[in-house]
Formats: structure tokens, C-alpha cells, sequence
């Protein structure tokens, strides 16, 4: 998709519609200012002109050098389209479709613009446009392959794609074009990301930032690559440089709370959470977050709270059903509990968790021959799981099924040697009169857990009755 040939393409000087749409289209100043000292003007800016470009955010340093007289031609071109600035304005405060519609007015009289095409496929970038985004930034390459801008912009859309190969060819192509640019070996980086070339990328984004050593969205994207890799105290690094360089990066303080919670340190992870929420009050996924690790934490109230809150305002929302259901068993409101759940299934009917854990709230609800079904069908779709088996044969010995329920027990011990599984085993065989198999079984049970209690006063309870009865002997 790169165009080989860019580099042989000799450069033409930029005008000043080209820099206002450059600007529109979120270049920085300061790379236009090498632009301009690269490749000349190509006309006399008027002080209109010069104000128009001030408004659409050029900088004190653009400034000096659009005024600095270094022409090719003393000149004054065509004027900038009055659209333009008003489409940077539009631009800086969010109103993209209004910058789009404006852009696209100013292309109907000047289709030739690679830089206005620039900057319509940036806006459709942002407007999640994304086939229209690329028809614009290939329109753009083609009339001007040699501005690494263009294939840097098609990398990333690319990279949105999960074209990895397309992206890497798109950015280094632009490092081909200027092997200093730091945009391009960011979006190397992603491209090799979706390639699955982790540690690739990582070396990408270091090259990045060898360039643009303060650039918070690189240090957020080598996080990711880097917790691809598994390295998470790595990753919580540069989570953490990317907050340093923008303290209200919700997605870096989100990806935080994340991998903090995948760590363990749920406490921390939570007040990353709440940082992100602050900033971003209307983003559904950082809530549902917060009220997982809430519930993970055991703070049930304040997980309800997150969970509520974010089925009122977001009610399309489809996850997070299991853990209010977790936090309203821990209530002891199983019927609150089993909706949930039901409603969980909806969004993954085949998922054995979520029979299982529908499974055992009927239980706990008094809905034992519903907990049945779920709890086979768990089992069905994982009968590797210790814990489904183990319910299922609690429900059938709640079902008075107890030879049904001993092979459910018996398989939970296979899979699952734990106390637990051989204590259940044990009240099992207790119940079918075969206390010697019974005492074995609990005499497991307190070895592997001798801290328990209950095992060991169950043994003391079940010698007592082998020398009262006949039965068993």
C-alpha cells in the first residue's frame, strides 16, 4: 500500500491553505516549522493570512518563520479559505462533524489539496469513520507520497484494522521519508504490536521516544506491548510516565487500575479507578471496572453502588451482571442475585461460569431442581471444573440422589484432591452407611487442612457412631 516511489519525489514548497489544513488536521507546530525550513513557502503570506493561521494554532515559533520572507516567489497566493481557522476551532473544542462539514465545503473548490484531504480523513478518524477515513488519507498520499503525515496517518488506520502488515509498510515508508520522525516509529510500534511482534514494538516505542522523549500516548501504547509480554511491573511504569506527562489520561489511569488489579494490589487499582472516573464520568468500561474490583475487594456496598449506577445511566450496557450478582449473594438476596445472573447468560448463553454460578444461587434461592439443570449444564460445557461438579453433587444429594450425587463428588475430588472436595465426598458416604470409605475421606480432609476444625470434630463425631452402630462394621 506505501507508495515505494515517495522518497524519489522531489518536494514542493508548502502555502499556507496546506499549513491551516495541516493544523486543522492536528500536525504540530513544531513540525510544520521544519516543514517550512525544509521545503520553502511557496507564497508571500498576507498579515490576514498570518492571522488566520495564528487562529487556527499556529505557534509563537511557526509564526516567526511565516514571517521570516523566505519565499520562492514574492507573490502573495490564493487567500485561505475562511472555513479553514473556524474548522480548527471546531476542531480543538470536539465539535468534529462540524469541522468535517466545513473541510469538506472548502475540498468541493480545491480537490487537489492533499493537505485538506489530510485533514477530512483525520476528522472521519476521529468520528470512528474509519472506511472514509481511509478513502481521504489514500486520496491525500497519492497527490502529495512524499509528507511522512500521510503515511503515518495511514498507518494508524491500518493498525485499526488489524492490518499489521499494511501499517509497518505505511510507517516505514514515512521513516524512509524522514528518519527523525517520531510519530512514525510509534505507529511502527502498533503496527508490530498487531502483528504480535511484541518485543519489536517495545524497541519502536523506544526509538519514539528517543525522539519525542515527552510524548504520553507512546509511553501508554509501549505499556500495552510490554503487558502483551507479561512483564507487568514494566507496564505499570509506563502507565505511570504517561500519567506524569498528562495527569488526565483516563485511559492511562484505567489501563493502571487493571493491571494493579491483576497484581493483587486491588486498593490501588480502585483509586486509579476513581481517577478515571473523575475524568471520564460518561465511560462505561471504567465503572464496570471499578465495581469488579470493588467486588473483588469484598466492599459489596460500593460495588452495588458502581454496578446500579452504571446499568441507570448506560442501559444498553451487557457486562458486569455477574459481579452485582456476587455482591447481592454475599447479601444474601438470591433472587436479586438470580436475575442478574440470568441476565449474564443472555450475553454468553454457552459460558459454563455463568451456569455454574446461576447454578449455585438457585441453590442457595430454594430452586434445586432449576440449580440442576444449570449446574449439568456446566458441567457439560466444563467438565474439567472441580467446583461444577462439586455443586451438581450437592444438588443431588440435596435431591436425596446420593449415588448420583457420590460419582459428581468423586469427580471433584479427581480433578480437585482439595478438603473441601473430600469432606463432601465424606458427608456422602456418610449418608450411604459406608463409614469406613466416610472416616478415610475425612481423615484426608484434616491432614490437608489440619486448621479446620470442622473436619476433625467431624471424624471424632463419625468414630463415635462406627462404635455405637453395627452399621458400616
Amino acid at each position: 500500500m506505501a507508495t515505494a516511489a515517495a522518497a524519489a519525489v522531489d518536494s514542493q514548497p508548502v502555502n499556507s491553505t496546506e499549513i491551516a489544513a495541516w493544523l486543522v488536521g492536528g500536525v504540530s507546530s513544531s513540525r510544520l516549522c521544519r516543514l517550512v525550513k525544509e521545503r520553502g513557502l511557496a507564497t508571500l503570506p498576507t498579515q490576514a493570512e498570518l492571522r488566520q493561521l495564528k487562529s487556527a494554532g499556529a505557534d509563537k515559533e511557526l509564526m516567526q518563520i511565516l514571517s521570516s520572507g523566505r519565499v520562492q516567489s514574492a507573490k502573495i497566493g490564493p487567500a485561505i479559505p475562511a472555513g479553514l481557522p473556524v474548522a480548527a476551532a471546531d476542531s480543538r473544542d470536539e465539535r468534529v462533524h462540524d469541522a468535517e462539514l466545513l473541510l469538506r465545503e472548502t475540498l468541493a473548490t480545491d480537490d487537489s489539496n492533499s493537505a485538506l484531504h489530510f485533514a477530512l480523513g483525520i476528522m472521519l478518524r476521529r468520528e470512528d469513520q474509519w472506511d472514509d477515513a481511509l478513502d481521504e488519507l489514500t486520496r491525500a498520499t497519492e497527490l502529495m507520497p512524499d509528507l511522512p503525515e500521510n503515511h503515518n496517518a495511514l498507518a494508524y488506520v491500518f493498525y485499526h484494522f488489524d492490518d499489521g502488515e499494511y501499517a509497518i509498510d505505511e510507517a516505514r515508508t514515512a521513516l524512509s521519508l524522514d528518519p527523525e520522525n517520531g510519530e512514525g516509529y510509534q505507529y511502527l510500534g502498533l503496527g508490530l504490536y498487531a502483528n504480535g511482534q511484541f518485543s519489536a514494538a517495545v524497541h519502536a516505542y523506544w526509538e519514539a521516544l528517543a525522539r519525542e522523549p515527552n510524548d504520553a500516548d507512546t509511553y501508554y501504547d509501549m505499556g500495552i506491548a510490554i503487558g502483551a509480554e507479561g512483564n507487568f511491573p514494566a507496564e505499570i511504569k509506563a502507565y505511570e510516565q504517561a500519567i506524569r506527562l498528562r495527569p488526565l489520561f483516563w485511559e492511562a489511569h484505567a489501563n493502571l487500575g487493571l493491571v494493579l488489579h491483576e497484581v493483587g494490589n486491588l486498593d490501588r487499582s480502585i483509586e486509579e479507578y476513581e481517577v478515571a472516573k473523575r475524568i471520564a464520568p460518561d465511560e462505561a468500561s471504567v465503572r464496570n471496572n471499578l465495581g469488579n474490583t470493588y467486588c473483588d475487594a469484598g466492599n459489596y456496598e460500593a460495588a452495588m453502588t458502581e454496578m446500579q449506577e452504571l446499568f441507570r445511566d448506560h442501559p444498553d450496557w451487557r457486562q458486569g451482571h455477574g459481579c452485582l450478582a456476587s455482591a447481592y449473594m454475599a447479601k444474601k438476596n438470591y433472587d436479586a442475585a438470580v436475575k442478574q445472573l440470568e441476565l449474564a447468560l443472555q450475553e454468553n448463553p454457552s459460558g459454563a461460569v455463568e451456569h455454574r454460578v446461576l447454578g449455585q444461587a438457585l441453590l442457595l434461592d430454594n430452586q434445586p431442581e432449576r440449580a440442576l439443570h444449570e449446574l449439568r449444564l456446566a458441567v457439560s460445557l466444563n467438565p474439567d471444573s472441580d467446583v461444577s461438579h462439586h455443586l451438581l453433587g450437592t444438588a443431588l444429594f440435596q435431591q436425596q440422589q446420593v449415588q448420583a450425587a457420590e460419582k459428581e463428588f468423586r469427580e471433584a475430588v479427581r480433578l480437585n484432591p482439595s478438603a473441601d472436595n473430600h469432606y463432601s465426598l465424606a458427608a456422602c458416604l456418610t449418608s450411604l452407611d459406608r463409614y469406613e470409605e466416610a472416616l478415610s475421606e475425612l481423615e484426608i480432609a484434616a491432614r490437608l487442612d489440619p486448621e479446620h476444625q470442622l473436619y476433625r470434630a467431624r471424624r471424632d463425631e463419625l468414630i463415635k457412631l462406627m462404635k455405637e452402630s453395627p452399621k458400616g462394621q
